[in-house]
């Protein structure tokens, strides 16, 4: 029989127990304290945020004509691309008085756009339409909408941007109006006419 050959063992060194292993003091005193906490179940929410008086479930008592309505920035591009008078085709789709509202956000957004969009500023730079002024930092208008839409529920959103309407959809009795096929369409409005 051969001789059996032995490996020599390099760089053993003993062995140390690891900072987090759980047979430490330390480690299992915060186990049982996580352990505690899972048991409690979630914190109890104290606040909840007040419901408008204005709706009665998803309708808004709030939005009787003449119809405020908060002008994005797409939309206006949109109205521009299809030939469309602002005022008028509004009217036509709502069958009812409404003023177009234009917050200092949205004119910053067209400003930036530059020439392209000029035609959308002109229009957007007109008398007629009633300004908002934004009191906070930055110029991201759909910020600013939704916000403005969450403490007023008086408006009615007209935009073409997706991400805005999906945001919009969750906050309740806010009617969206867009650009569709040569003329205004209006989603979630109650008492729109139907078309």
């Amino acid at each position: 029989m051969g001789v059996q050959k032995r490996t020599r063992k390099f760089a053993q060194v003993k062995r140390i127990i690891g900072q987090r292993d759980a047979r430490l003091k330390k480690n299992q005193d915060k186990g049982e304290l996580e352990g505690k906490k899972k048991a409690q179940g979630p914190e109890v929410i104290r606040e909840i945020p007040q419901v408008s008086s204005s709706l009665f479930f998803q309708y808004n008592t709030a939005l009787v004509p003449p119809y405020s309505v908060l002008v994005d920035t797409n939309f206006l591009s949109h109205t521009v691309q299809k030939n469309l008078e602002l005022l008028p085709t509004m009217m036509d789709c709502l069958y009812a008085k409404c003023t177009p509202v234009i917050t200092s956000c949205v004119m910053a957004e067209l400003e930036k756009l530059g020439p392209r969009y000029r035609i959308a500023l002109r229009i957007a730079r007109d008398e007629r339409w009633e300004r908002l002024a934004c009191d906070h930092k930055g110029v991201y208008a759909d910020d600013c909408i939704v916000d403005r839409v969450m403490q007023h529920k008086v408006y009615i959103v007209a935009t073409n941007d997706r991400d805005l309407k999906r945001r919009v959809r969750k906050i309740p009795g806010v009617p969206i109006m867009s650009v569709a096929r040569g003329k205004y369409a209006i989603e979630r409005l109650p008492d729109a006419p139907e078309k």
